[in-house]
């Protein structure tokens, strides 16, 4: 199947990757390779309408309440801007990992799906809003939003900094040689709100000058500012940032190991959220639980390079992180 090519991400990126001195050597392998990092061998894309022909799963079907039903649609929120999960192809139709899921989610449950792409941090208020029925945006099961959400695990991510080609200033996520620098995050993303602030709280303790936190809203921006020197690395999802590296490998690696971070945040499961007390959460799960239990579920990872990040059980998320 040929490569999928990101027209957005490629645009956003070609002037600034041109005016870069620092050829370095490919970085293609660097985390698309990396069983551990929740990417695994080379993203070619799905081709088509992975659910076309997927007939219902009576089980989940029986769980849906009659209004959802009589409506005949379900509708899934996401930022469509976040390649490999979920993005806009070359002909301007969503695709990805997220997307692909969400068209089986619905096929199992006998619905038509309605992808609303919004952005991220409008996400949660639009679920408990009621305007949208459910999302798979790369959402981490957090305390805060569990308050609010109704979540199922459907894969495991982990997450990975990105530097220029040859990392020139040998920077590691996981040691003191990020301090000081200056580092993207996206906005409303756990690495934003829960794990940047904690390493640079590390640097300051050890007497070294704290991470200077730049907050974006798209891994496309971070990537041109990572091009033009202005950040000096994107800590970010590994998966978004291992396909960015295999589209641009003459620019871009991944940094050495993913964060290894404490046990005390939790796990890196991501999860599908709901409103709190949805009457959609249990037949969601179980149409997920029959995904999982298909060789679709692991196609789906596999089409987009993440065949590392399957788990088993669509289970009810608890807390992964504060």
């Amino acid at each position: 199947m040929k490569k999928r090519i990101i027209p957005v991400l490629a645009a956003g990126i070609a002037v600034a990757v041109t005016g870069c001195s620092s050829s370095g050597s490919s970085g293609t392998g660097t985390g698309a390779s990396n069983k551990s990092s929740g990417a695994s061998n080379v993203a070619v894309g799905t081709v088509g309408n992975i659910a076309a022909g997927v007939a219902a799963d009576p089980a989940a079907v029986a769980l849906l309440p009659a209004s959802a039903k009589a409506n005949g649609t379900i509708s899934v929120a996401m930022d469509l801007q976040y390649p490999p999960t979920s993005f806009l192809s070359t002909s301007n139709q969503p695709e990805g990992f997220n997307v692909d899921i969400s068209r089986l989610i619905a096929a199992k449950l006998g619905l038509k799906l309605q992808i609303d792409n919004v952005a991220f941090d409008t996400i949660v208020p639009g679920l408990t809003g009621g305007r949208y029925d459910f999302t798979a945006t790369d959402m981490s099961a957090t305390a805060a939003r569990l308050q609010v959400l109704d979540m199922i695990n459907y894969w495991s991510d982990g997450s990975s900094l990105a530097t220029r080609s040859g990392n020139p200033e040998n920077l590691s996520i996981n040691n003191s040689t990020i301090c000081g620098k200056t580092i993207a995050v996206m906005t409303g993303t756990t690495q934003q709100e829960t794990y940047l602030p904690i390493l640079s709280k590390q640097c300051t303790t050890e007497g070294k000058p704290a991470v200077k936190q730049v907050v974006l809203p798209d891994v496309n921006g971070a990537l041109t500012q990572l091009a033009s020197g202005r950040v000096d690395g994107i800590f970010y999802d590994t998966p978004s940032l291992a396909y960015a590296v295999q589209q641009h490998g003459a620019a871009f690696e991944l940094a050495g190991a993913q964060y290894a971070k404490p046990a005390a945040l939790g796990n890196d499961l991501v999860a599908i959220g709901l409103a709190k007390n949805s009457p959609l959460t249990k037949a969601v799960q179980s149409a997920m639980q029959s995904i999982m239990d298909s060789p679709l579920y692991l196609k789906a990872l596999s089409d987009w390079g993440m065949g590392a990040g399957a788990i088993k059980t669509a289970s009810i998320a608890t807390a992964a992180a504060g």
